[in-house]
């Protein structure tokens, strides 16, 4: 697993988002985390998972510039795969607690609101859904998702707006649970994530998968009229000149990954 580093710890599994500076998610760290939430899920060795990223970022967000050469196969199976992604972190019946360490736009609050408990690092950082910026289309199944965690009118109007939160807006409206200072980030959610792990872990990986049922079904479900309408717009001329907007004011960060 080339996009992440695993660290078991007393039967928690500390894994680190490890791709470039800023840890942008492409096809590889899709199937990485994919795969490792579903051995994970029947390793007996593991009873809990910490998520994180790295300084200043957790992730931010799909890589823009890689999927921007992607051809038309590759997009729609990126896709395909991305929307699947949270089916498999929703339904992992044992603690994931995240520690955003960063900004975490996007496809990384996606990421983000999948689990559990959610602390993120004080400072300058950004969390939310920007899509619409871009030009993407969010699906039913992630606005549903984010309007679990914060108000529904909230969440519509946020994501009409492609709006960004710093940390304390986003504490203030539950998106994260706790605001904490970078260094005790990581001491925190290991402690939370023990906290669950405490308790009887059939009774509580039940309670939390009836609780999250009705979002695990719609992430479960076909996803193809959504896709095609992502992907529509996703290869619209529009999009495009974005997109690549986008990408000329990455590249010198891009350069330092």
């Amino acid at each position: 697993m080339n996009t992440l580093r695993i660290e078991i710890k007393d039967r928690l599994a500390i894994v680190a988002l490890d791709r470039g500076r800023s840890n942008p998610i492409n096809t590889e760290m899709v199937a990485d985390l994919g795969a490792f939430f579903t051995q994970a899920n029947d390793n007996d060795e593991i009873g809990g998972v910490l998520l994180t990223g790295k300084e200043n970022f957790f992730s931010a967000g799909l890589d823009l510039i890689e999927l921007y050469g992607y051809n038309e196969q590759q997009c729609k199976e990126f896709f395909e795969a991305f929307l699947k992604l949270p089916a498999k972190l929703l339904s992992f019946k044992k603690p994931l607690v995240a520690a955003i360490s960063g900004h975490s736009p996007a496809g990384g609050c996606v990421l983000a609101l999948c689990c559990d408990y959610r602390f993120m690092a004080s400072g300058k950082f950004i969390i939310g859904l920007n899509e619409l910026q871009v030009g993407i289309i969010v699906p039913d199944s992630i606005f549903n998702l984010y309007a679990f965690l914060i108000d529904q009118r909230k969440a519509y109007q946020y994501l009409l707006e492609g709006k960004l939160l710093n940390a304390n807006e986003a504490l203030a409206d539950g998106l994260v649970d706790e605001v904490l200072d970078p260094g005790d980030l990581l001491a925190a959610a290991e402690k939370r994530a023990r906290t669950y792990m405490n308790f009887n872990p059939e009774t509580w990986s039940q309670s939390k998968l009836n609780l999250r049922k009705e979002l695990i079904a719609q992430f479960s479900a076909d996803h193809t009229v959504a896709l095609n309408i992502m992907l529509k717009q996703w290869w619209s001329p529009v999009t495009r000149r974005t997109i690549e907007a986008i990408i000329q004011s990455l590249k010198p960060s891009a350069a330092k990954a």
